[in-house]
């Protein structure tokens, strides 16, 4: 064991864990507060920084514990204001993190696994197959990660990051603990201070783990659907095969109702040539979305090599969108950001050390029967 794996990251442990931290070292328990701000308020690295706790407590300190940051691999900044990032993780996965500023908006879209297990068909990350799920510590790392790019941390300055969502890499609550942990450090006021309405949770529909998360968090919700019936949801997100619309959408309305303030769910739709973009689909899809509160967010497919999908035209996205507004349903369309960095999730990475062996294998697919139309998917 190295010296390194040997020490307690301090940057993945919550407000009370720090507090029994401090507790087990003999220290009073207010030092859990100190260490918090100067760690996430004040992007210390090094205890030597803490000037307001003795020298003999940081050097206690150094002893034990760390504050370690994943290594940045790719750092790519885009003409238009997006930054996107390869980070290393131990045992030397990557994963990949993007920030999308939007007038003062700044949204940083972190990632919760190295690759992911539930293989959506039209997904990038999906077909690299599945490695691990990220502590704690890493996901709070790339949040860091994107502040300091704007220079030493100030929080007397600019917020710099002003909304999180877990959109990028892996299914959030397949890594329940973890990311749970992670949302409550971006909302607690000795750390990051993030409203509970700017940092958004996003699943394909774990219906257990949503239902156990509306226990213990009060994040916003987003649901990544992509399609109108299940059907075709089954062939584009497999998980629908145990977990069905409308045991989803069941899900979500009960999530709502143990919120204490009027908030709706974003709802994410892909839109895929041929596949899920027609006007039949949108008119099936106002049928589910009126049983839900909730804005809809239509994604235009973003290709990658050997997808088999494609990019509707403009003219598709804008009669899907009509058919949404014309009932009555908030909805917007997300315009591709980042093209000249690759920002879509999964394409920097190209491959993680994949547990499933599920890139060889779609890989060999491809090559031995292309495939066309709407046999493809995320």
């Amino acid at each position: 064991m190295t010296e390194s794996a040997a020490k307690v990251n301090l940057l993945g442990l919550s407000p009370k864990q720090l507090e029994s931290f401090f507790d087990e070292m003999g220290e009073k328990r207010f030092r859990a507060t100190q260490v918090l701000k100067w760690i996430h308020q004040l992007g210390a690295s090094s205890f030597d920084e803490m000037t307001n706790i003795s020298k003999a407590l940081r050097a206690k300190l150094a002893e034990v514990a760390e504050i370690r940051e994943p290594e940045i691999v790719m750092e790519k900044f885009s003409k238009d204001g997006t930054r996107k990032w390869v980070i290393r993780m131990d045992g030397g996965s990557a994963i990949e993190m993007v920030l999308i500023p939007d007038g003062d908006r700044k949204t940083l879209c972190v990632s919760s696994q190295v690759g992911c297990s539930l293989d959506c068909s039209f997904c990038s990350t999906g077909k690299q197959g599945f490695n691990r799920d990220l502590s704690t510590a890493e996901i709070i790392g790339q949040l860091r990660v994107a502040i300091r790019s704007f220079g030493p941390f100030d929080p007397s300055g600019e917020r710099r990051v002003t909304n999180v969502v877990f959109m990028g890499m892996g299914e959030p609550l397949m890594n329940f603990d973890n990311v749970v942990a992670a949302t409550e450090l971006m909302m607690d006021d000795n750390a990051y201070g993030l409203s509970k309405r700017r940092v958004t949770l996003s699943t394909s529909g774990v219906v257990p783990a949503l239902d156990r998360l509306r226990e213990v968090s009060d994040v916003s919700l987003a649901v990544s659907l992509h399609a109108p019936n299940d059907e075709l949801r089954n062939e584009l997100v497999p998980i629908n095969r145990r977990y069905p619309i409308d045991e989803l959408i069941a899900a979500c309305n009960r999530y709502l109702q143990g919120l204490n303030d009027k908030r709706v769910v974003t709802v994410e739709y892909t839109l895929i040539a041929g596949v899920n973009d027609q006007p039949e689909h949108a008119r099936q899809l106002v049928k589910v979305l009126r049983k839900l509160p909730c804005k809809l967010n239509l994604i235009p497919f973003n290709p990658f090599p050997n997808s088999g999908y494609s990019r509707p035209s403009e003219e598709a996205i804008q009669a899907f969108k009509q058919i949404m507004l014309s009932s009555h349903i908030l909805t917007t369309v997300r315009r591709t950001r980042g093209d000249d960095v690759d920002a879509a999730c999964g394409q920097l990475v190209g491959q993680v050390m994949d547990r499933t062996r599920r890139s060889q294998k779609y890989i060999a697919v491809v090559q031995e029967e292309p495939v066309q139309g709407k046999s493809q998917s995320i």
